[in-house]
């Protein structure tokens, strides 16, 4: 599959030419891999079946590919998905102009996905927060809904970051209540907060999604060079924690080895829940492209219809 350099396609401009430029990148990719059973007609047909009228069959497209297959339009929505963005300060995570942050992966990966709702006439809507719910966008499919979903990610992409902690637990319990219909949620944080039972909470708050008969894909946002293995140089380092503020200076190789187990364990328990939720927990690399986000997505899409 072809790959997405992400400093390729970052330089070009605004959030929606990336995000178009990323999928037709990723769908000229999975032509060519061995996922080349994803169909794209689904952007503008979808198969005919015997014994519906004929009367929207695209012949053209019959003299092209030899198959029948009908024209869709806008009411003809799918699937509703409802975007999550973990907008609290760990998700600014590493700073610097040399690397990408969290956010800024989860942003640009979110405006992908949109892009690539909206091609297959899905519906899709946005939800941001931190210790609270800063933007709900319900599901809709149409042009105005795109423009104020990118509107929206535009401006938390240029946002500064403040000392804010993560209530993913209240924000999970408010979709839930919020969605009324049958809807694909996608999550994208880190997961980390401060103790297991917030943990627990967590784990409770997406099996209430799974209980409303939603959907979920959970992309674990990490920096995995420095936040999994703990990769630093041999030299005192000053760590800093972006939600309080609290700073630590320390030796990482002094405690690499503690760091790692503890790390390793929680994502352990990470996998187990999620397995036993029958959530689809994807651990997306900040420093990889997006095709890791959008192949996930079609694959789930390819159960769910």
């Amino acid at each position: 599959m072809t790959k997405i350099r992400r400093d390729e396609i970052e330089s070009f401009g605004k959030l929606d030419f990336l995000a178009s430029q990323a999928v037709e990148g990723f769908l000229t990719g999975l032509h060519k891999s061995p996922y080349h059973g994803f169909s794209v007609e689904f952007a503008e047909h979808r198969q005919y079946n015997t014994g519906e009228s004929s009367r929207h069959v695209d012949w053209k497209l019959y003299g092209r590919t030899d198959k029948l297959f009908t024209k869709r339009y806008e009411e003809e929505t799918n699937l509703r998905c409802q975007i999550l963005i973990d907008h609290s300060s760990s998700m600014y995570f590493p700073e610097g102009s040399e690397k990408r942050s969290k956010i800024n992966f989860s942003i640009h990966a979110a405006a992908t996905l949109v892009n690539l709702l909206k091609r297959q006439r899905d519906a899709y809507g946005l939800t941001v927060y931190s210790d609270k719910v800063e933007t709900h966008l319900p599901p809709r499919s149409s042009s105005v809904a795109q423009n104020a979903v990118y509107t929206e990610l535009e401006k938390l992409l240029h946002e500064e970051p403040t000392n804010s902690v993560t209530d993913t637990v209240s924000t999970l319990h408010q979709v839930a209540e919020r969605i009324h219909k049958r809807s694909l949620v996608v999550l994208f944080s880190d997961m980390l907060d401060t103790s297991e039972e917030k943990e627990e909470q967590a784990f409770r708050a997406l099996q209430h999604l799974k209980f409303n008969k939603h959907e979920v894909i959970l992309f674990h946002v990490l920096d995995p060079s420095s936040e999994v293995e703990f990769d630093y140089s041999n030299r005192p380092h000053t760590f800093v924690d972006l939600e309080t503020g609290e700073k630590v200076k320390l030796n990482p190789k002094q405690i690499q080895a503690e760091y790692k187990e503890r790390m390793e364990a929680f994502l352990k328990r990470l996998k187990v829940k999620c397995a036993q939720f029958k959530i689809d927990l994807i651990e997306a690399d900040i420093n990889k492209g997006f095709d890791q986000v959008l192949l996930a997505y079609l694959i789930k899409r390819s159960r769910m219809y």
